[in-house]
């Protein structure tokens, strides 16, 4: 624990210099495949047939160094048969402080029996993705069905959580104003589970997963929005969110609390009033694609390298990949959580905001109204 505490903060002091580091945290995307089709997401049309199999992800997990976190997500990482034996593979090499799995929760029984095989010794946070109530979720997800199997396994594993070292919270995505509404009509059907709903706002385009690869969209430092909100709608879904986190574990809630603050500052146009940590992707965060593929972030998949064919090292270390984060450090910097995260614990901004946090914003102008 303290050799961890130690390398974090070494890790920190290094990435305040402007240093490259070697990751910290991981976000593999298992598989493009999904049987979902939702609405705001292309995954379920990319091609996916050359996923990486279980003898090359041992092999690159191999030559990575230890991690804090590791994130697997897809498409649906559970589609794949043989995700377990992945699962397995990222806590025994990577020896991460925490596994983050994000699933739709459609395949009830896979999920479970995972959960139930998995090495305890590795804490499990398992995101489902749910995002209105019956019908509002099936109308999302595409499927008849998408609520049912969803609430299934959320209800199989809330009573379960202690006993499997898990954390289970719910994924809202908001892609429209009838999602806002659903956001407390979700909040209080899980309740009685003890499952709390996290709530993200859905971008309108992602490079990652868009069926055009190679992608490197235009970030102006602002938030457009998937959906069509109301001036001042999504302002009141985020005060409502923030107010529910009062009774959230203490790192959580400071967490959850800085996104929040950065998203009510970009959605009202006041980006500059908000949050903005030096973005750590190709640094302290790597993505890897299915394929083996180094992307560089969530909207720009340019690659700078393939794990399959190529040392770690030597991807890490080339001209592409130092080309790549000379335009990480032009960004302006998106407000996606998944990047925001990492960049705000590995550059200490998470920590410095509780003193920012004292001045308030300027006030709020109506947010965007995107289409």
């Amino acid at each position: 624990m303290l050799d961890r505490a130690y390398g974090f903060a070494r890790a920190v002091v290094a990435s305040r210099r402007g240093d490259v580091l070697r990751p910290r945290v991981l976000t593999y995307t298992v598989t493009f495949k999904c049987n979902a089709r939702c609405v705001m997401c292309d995954s379920w049309r990319i091609r996916s047939a050359d996923d990486l199999d279980l003898r090359e992800v041992e092999t690159i997990f191999d030559q990575l160094p230890r991690l804090d976190v590791v994130r697997l997500t897809g498409g649906e990482p559970f589609v794949r048969k043989d995700f377990p034996e992945v699962v397995d593979l990222a806590a025994r090499r990577l020896r991460p402080a925490a596994i983050q799995i994000t699933t739709n929760g459609f395949l009830t029984d896979r999920i479970v029996a995972a959960c139930e095989q998995r090495d305890r010794r590795v804490p499990l946070h398992l995101l489902v993705s749910v995002d209105g109530l019956d019908d509002k979720q099936n109308e999302v997800r595409g499927r008849d069905d998408a609520w049912d199997t969803a609430f299934e396994t959320i209800r199989r594993l809330a009573p379960r959580r202690r006993e499997l070292r898990l954390t289970l919270a719910v994924n809202q995505t908001i892609v429209d104003s009838e999602g806002v509404r659903h956001y407390e009509l979700l909040r209080d059907a899980l309740a009685p589970l003890g499952v709390p709903v996290q709530v993200v706002v859905a971008y309108d385009e992602s490079a990652t997963y868009s069926v055009e690869r190679d992608r490197e969209l235009e970030i102006d430092g602002g938030y457009a929005t998937f959906g069509t909100f109301a001036p001042g709608e999504l302002q009141g879904l985020l005060d409502r969110v923030e107010e529910d986190l009062a009774d959230a574990p203490a790192l959580t809630r400071y967490a959850k609390r800085y996104y929040l603050r950065g998203l009510r500052a970009r959605l009202a146009g006041l980006d500059d009033h908000g949050p903005r940590p030096r973005c750590v992707a190709l640094n302290a965060h790597l993505r890897i694609f299915p394929n083996g593929d180094v992307p560089t972030c969530q909207f720009n998949s340019k690659v700078v390298g393939n794990l399959r064919h190529q040392p770690f090292e030597e991807v890490w270390a080339c001209a592409r990949a130092d080309e790549q984060r000379r335009w990480v450090a032009r960004c302006p910097g998106c407000w996606a959580e998944c990047e925001v995260l990492p960049s705000s614990c590995y550059t200490g901004d998470l920590f410095l905001e509780s003193l920012r946090r004292r001045k308030p914003l300027p006030a709020r102008e109506p947010e965007t109204v995107t289409t």
